[in-house]
Parts: C-alpha cells; structure tokens; sequence
C-alpha cells in the first residue's frame, strides 16, 4: 500500500471531543471518524487492525469446537417478553414499530433469538454440545455515549452461546471458552486479568470478566498477590472484621443535634466510624427496604439488588423515609423498625453496643445490640472491597487497580432454555432442558483497549498481532532518484517476502513522514536517506523501544522478518 493513496487523515492537533487517549489517537491516527454520538466510521486502519482481532478470534473459537453463524440484528419482542428482559433493558434498548405496528428491537444481546432457533432446530442429545458464535454489530441506548469506543451505542461483538446436555457440560464448555478467550488476549498483545463478575442483565450464575489493565479503564479490579484471588469490584468480597463480643450495656438515647453525617457523629461522640451503623434506605421496585453497613464502609448496590431480587433499585428520597420512619436522613436507624425488610452486612450482625439513628430528629442511641435491639431480616455482605481489604480466601491485604473489560463468560443454567422453551431428548427418550452458556468479546472495545495500554507522548504503540501495518518504509526525499529506486526496491522485497507494508511516497517533508509514523504506530520504520546512498544501509527504527540500527540494505528483508518474531513473542 502507497500512502500517497491511503485514506488515513491524520490530524496534527487533539480533538476537542476526545476525553480518553485511544478516543484521541485514534482520531488523530486516522482510524475512525465521528458519525453520532456513540457511533462511528471505521476507515481502513481502524478496519484492519479490527480485522485482525476478528481473526484471532475466529481462530481461538473455531479451535475451541465453534461454528460461525449471523443473527439477525432485528429482533422481535414476543422473544425477549417471553424471558422478561423486554423491561429489564428499559431505555438501553433501541425499540422500533414495523409498518404493521408490530415491536422489534435492534439486538444488544442475541441470548433470546439464538435460543429459539435452538429450540426448532435441536431435538436430540446427540445433537449436543453445541458452540455456536457469530460476531456482529450490537446497538445499545447508552444515555450518556463516551470514552470514543469503548461505551458507543453501536459496537461489534463476538458472541458464542453453548448448548449442553446438564450442568457438568456447561462447565466443560465453559472452561473452553475461558482458555479460549485467554489465548485471544494474549494472542493480541495484551496484558490482561480474568476476574470474578457480576452477571448483570444477562443473569445466570458464575461469570468471569476478562479485565486489560489500564490505568484510563473504568472498572477497578480487586485482586490478591498470594492466591490469585481477583474479582471486578462490583463483585469482589472481603473477609469481614469481626470484633470479639462486648457484653452488652443499656440502650442510651443521646441528643446530637445538627449531626448528621457518619463523620459529624463520630466526630461529636468522639468514637471510631467502625462503631457507627450507616442505614440506608432503598426503594426496590415499589417497596421499601433497609440496609445496614459499618460507618466506615460504602455499600454495595450491585450485592444489594441482587440480593433482593428487584429489577430497580435507588435510594429512597428523604420525603419517603421521613414519612415512614419519622425522622430526617441522619437521624434513622434499625431500632424500632416495623414491616420493612433489614438487609445487613455480617460485621453489622456481629457489633456490639454500636451507634445508630434513633428515628427522631437530632437523636442517636447508643448501644445498639443487633438481634437484642432490632430484628435482621438478611445477613448479606453487602460492603464495597477497597484496597487493603482482606482476602477473602487467605487474608492477605488486597490490591486494586483499574482496567477495562474487553470480555466477559457467563454460565446461564437453563435461565434462557426454561422460557424460551429449548428441550432435547436423553437417551431415555425423556424430555430435558438444555443448560447455557454464554460468551462475548467487545472486538471494538478490544482495539481501544489495546492503544489505552500501549502508547507514548508521540502516539500508538501497537502489538504486531493487530497492527493495521508492520512497516513503514519512508525515503527522505521524494526528489532524490537514488533515494526512491532503493526504497521501491526494498518496498517490492518486503511484499514478496509476505510482510505487510507501506511506503511513504508523499511528497511532504520527512518530519511530517515520521511524525504520522509514530502516530499511527507501524511496529518497525524503514528510512532510506543519505546514508543509504553513501553508506549502503538503511536506518531501521524499533517503534515500541525506540531502538536505532544502521542495516546493509540486502540484510534488511532478513532483519525485518527477525525483529517482528521478537517483537510478536516478547
């Protein structure tokens, strides 16, 4: 490829718009172009560096036991009325009326659709297992569209879905598809965690997140150094501290007037927030609940909602607790609590003489007793892990650090197969459900992710697995004869011998050519210059180094091919 005929539209300065750095290179670089908020062209570097992702992908599945598919992106609602996730996805899901008045959706997950073809297509357990994936745009209503790919309302995704005759066979799947995704990642280059995650809307049981660390990444990642414990934060657990019993002293109302918050109340009683019961109040769909944490922990409203089952949950505006419990928003507590579920955390069951709201307007108790005070509904953990927490396995203090989730696996059970009604026959002829997995890569948030883990001050840094190009071959000047013949020269070789080039022959000055080179991240640089023509070598530059080296110009083709097998197994 000549550059002179590549659309990639470089830009010198930083776009406004561009909150993230793999946002801002990849405009910058020439990859993609802003359609919409949340939407984006893909120009030919952009593509084949996402073709390249793809491939591997294709690779790792097909290996795996999967067979490539396409789903349809339009989806009927009678599908995902029937699993209940038509309200679930509430205003995340793009909805539309056909000319008939009948209701479709454009597909943020293909769980339902691909079920139902299951169901009219598969009768028998010698039919199964079954990997069936296909990778495919996926639109989602994001209210807030940012951070360029990595939260678009349109993004491709690869999405696998297992089929198996019980629950041993979807673990068996299931790990398949882990070590698959594993060798994905680290086929692209990228330094990456599997954690413990949060299945979410897609439901299901255990489900593992595959996490590139980054410092711009948005979720943070708990994890231990001694038993490689790790977890997405959302659903990480630490191990509770819990304090030897005290024996219990009378419950004592206090007066604290003005006092409100944790801090103000341990501040005025002079005692340690671990002392304190921070209650709060939520409503889950249309009731009411409590919940209970240490003063000095913040809860968890992911463990919270899980826990109760609900498809809303918000924290109760303080005219509705007022009218239930009595009292203003720091003045509430578990003491005397009639017909609303308490939710607590288990170093909340264990305190003794504790510190709570008294449900009346500038008083607290002291010598709150869990069980002889008040009545638990639920012991739950409920707390958020923070770094230094204990590990919840072998107590070791806990490490954090942030990254981006580029995939997650999920093992459903039969939550998809039992409403959509996907059943086979055993081999006594009886009628059985089929148990699920599921399985997605974001490939477009993979590309993003690579670039927020590998850049510099001058641009991207790409891996050589899914670099758009692996060399850049630049002559100085375009108007010296000598200069281009040797670069054609090298250019033709390095094509003949199978390595994916460029050649900048664009007319521009040289710090212009190498400028865009950094930028946009071609792995090796090839200048032919003055030296070339009174010395007889080629300066070849190792981008993700900076590395140097002086090359004879009938050893570069051999020293190109070398320094990309080190480059690609470093």
């Amino acid at each position: 490829m000549r550059v002179s005929q590549l659309l990639a539209p470089t830009l010198r300065e930083d776009p406004a718009e561009a909150e993230v750095v793999s946002h801002r290179l990849m405009l910058r670089a020439g990859f993609i172009r802003k359609a919409a908020a949340g939407v984006y062209t893909y120009l030919p570097l952009g593509y084949r560096v996402l073709q390249k992702i793809m491939n591997i992908i294709r690779e790792e599945m097909n290996k795996a036991g999967g067979q490539e598919l396409l789903l349809p992106i339009i989806q009927p609602a009678e599908l995902w009325q029937q699993t209940g996730r038509w309200d679930v996805y509430g205003e995340e899901m793009f909805r539309l009326n056909d000319r008939h008045g009948r209701a479709f959706c454009l597909g943020p997950t293909h769980e339902e659709i691909i079920t139902d073809l299951v169901k009219n297509e598969i009768n028998s357990y010698k039919q199964l297992p079954l990997l069936l994936y296909q990778i495919q745009n996926k639109y989602r209503d994001e209210k807030r569209p940012r951070f360029g790919l990595m939260r678009g309302r349109e993004f491709i995704m690869k999405d696998l879905y297992s089929f198996d005759k019980d629950e041993e066979g979807m673990k068996i799947s299931y790990q398949k598809m882990y070590d698959a995704y594993s060798n994905v990642f680290r086929r692209c280059g990228l330094e990456f965690r599997a954690v413990e995650a949060d299945p979410g809307a897609i439901g299901g049981g255990t489900s593992h997140e595959f996490m590139v660390l980054a410092d711009s990444g948005e979720a943070v990642v708990v994890y231990c150094e001694k038993c490689d414990y790790a977890a997405n934060r959302e659903k990480a657990c630490a191990k509770p501290d819990i304090y030897e019993k005290e024996e219990m002293q009378p419950l004592e109302l206090v007066h604290t007037p003005e006092v409100r918050t944790i801090e103000e109340v341990a501040g005025f009683l002079q005692l340690s927030p671990k002392r304190l019961i921070k209650t709060l109040f939520y409503e889950a769909d249309d009731r009411l609940i409590c919940a209970l944490i240490r003063g000095d922990r913040e809860i968890n409203e992911i463990k919270l909602k899980n826990t109760v089952g609900c498809l809303h949950l918000k924290l109760a505006a303080d005219e509705r607790v007022a009218a239930v419990v009595g009292a203003e928003t720091g003045f509430v507590g578990p003491v005397g609590l009639e017909g609303i579920d308490i939710y607590a955390d288990p170093e909340v069951a264990e305190m003794s003489n504790a510190v709570a709201g008294a449900n009346k307007n500038g008083y607290h108790y002291l010598n709150v007793n869990p069980g002889r005070d008040f009545k638990v509904d639920m012991v739950v953990d409920l707390r958020l892990v923070q770094e230094g927490d204990s590990c919840p396995g072998c107590g070791t203090p806990l490490h954090a650090t942030k990254g981006i989730e580029v995939g997650q696996v999920f093992q459903l059970g039969t939550k998809y197969s039992e409403a959509i009604g996907a059943k086979y026959h055993d081999e006594h002829g009886e009628e059985r459900l089929m148990v699920m997995g599921c399985y997605g890569i974001g490939v477009s948030r993979t590309m993003a992710a690579a670039i927020e883990q590998n850049h510099d001050k001058d641009g991207i840094i790409w891996p050589v697995a899914i670099a758009p190009f692996h060399v850049v071959v630049i002559p100085v000047s375009t108007k010296e004869e000598e200069q281009v013949q040797v670069a054609e020269q090298l250019y033709q070789e390095l094509l003949d011998a199978g390595i994916e080039v460029v050649i900048d022959d664009r007319a521009d000055r040289a710090g212009v050519k190498f400028k865009d080179a950094d930028l946009i991240g071609y792995p090796l640089r090839l200048t032919v210059g003055k030296r070339t023509i009174e010395e007889g070598t080629v300066d070849i530059k190792v981008r993700r180094t900076g590395e140097e080296m002086a090359v004879p110009v009938a050893r570069v083709t051999e020293t190109v091919r070398q320094l990309l097998q080190e480059l690609s197994t470093s």
